[in-house]
């Protein structure tokens, strides 16, 4: 009886901030969390490095990361949609 544990991956929105790297996105996900001392709702960024294997993103789009395997050093992320193109 070989059961399969399959973990739900994190997904999370955010913004294309870079593109330069070959099959690679920084991506911006700013959440709203309350501060801890004061109670103040915070916006809080952090970056993360997400695989784009076909190079679909650009700089200004929404898209929708998913959690995966260590690529390499920081990538720990890859591209799953394009949520909303830049308007240009």
């Amino acid at each position: 009886m070989s059961e399969e544990k399959k973990t739900a991956r994190k997904l999370v929105q955010g913004e294309v901030v870079s593109n330069k790297m070959t099959r690679t996105i920084a991506v911006k996900v700013t959440r709203r969390v309350p501060h801890p001392r004061y109670k103040k709702i915070v916006n809080v960024s952090k970056k993360f490095y997400a695989h784009d294997a076909n190079n679909e993103a650009k700089i200004g789009d929404f898209v929708e990361i998913a959690e995966t395997r260590p690529l390499s050093k920081l990538k720990r992320w890859e591209l799953v949609k394009i949520v909303k193109g830049q308007t240009v």
